[in-house]
C-alpha cells in the first residue's frame, strides 16, 4: 500500500471496521444523526475510480451495491444516498447513506443546511443486526 504523509484513510480506518479484505474495508460511521452511515474504502491510496483496474472497479461498485443492499433491508431508510467525493481526503471512497424524511437535513445533503432537529430512531438490536448482515453479504461476494 503507497502511504501518503497526509491521507487520513491511509492513517485511519475511517471508522468501525465491519469488513475488510485484501482490497477494501467497510466501516460504520459513528454519526448519531445518520445510524448505518457506512463508508466502502480502498485499502491502497488510489484517488480515483478510473485508476483501478476494470475488475477492481467492479468489486468496488458489488461492496457499494451490497452495503446498500444490506442498509435498505435492515434499516428501511425513505432513501440512499451514494456520495464519492474526496475533495477533502483524495482517497477512493464512498459514502452509502441510509437517509430519513425526518432526519435534520432531508431532502439536502448531509453536508447541507439543517432543515430541522433530528428525528430518526432505530429498534435497539439494528447496529448487531446490521453488521452481522453486512458481513454475511460481503462474505459471500467479495
Amino acid at each position: 500500500m503507497n502511504i501518503e504523509v497526509s491521507c487520513e484513510l491511509c492513517h485511519h480506518d475511517g471508522g468501525e471496521v465491519i469488513y475488510r479484505n485484501h482490497f477494501l474495508r467497510v466501516v460504520l460511521v459513528d454519526d448519531a444523526d445518520y445510524p448505518g452511515f457506512c463508508r466502502v474504502i480502498c485499502n491502497a491510496h488510489i484517488p480515483e475510480m478510473t485508476d483501478l483496474a476494470p475488475p477492481q472497479r467492479s468489486q468496488m461498485m458489488m461492496a457499494v451495491c451490497k452495503v446498500e443492499q444490506v442498509l435498505r433491508e435492515v434499516l428501511h431508510p425513505d432513501k440512499i444516498n451514494l456520495a464519492s467525493l474526496g475533495n477533502m481526503t483524495p482517497h477512493l471512497h464512498w459514502h452509502v447513506i441510509p437517509r430519513y424524511r425526518n432526519d435534520k437535513n432531508f431532502p439536502q445533503a448531509i453536508w447541507g443546511e439543517t432543515q430541522r432537529v433530528g428525528c430518526v430512531s432505530r429498534p435497539a438490536d439494528w447496529k448487531t443486526t446490521l453488521i452481522t448482515t453486512l458481513q454475511s453479504h460481503l462474505n459471500a461476494s467479495c
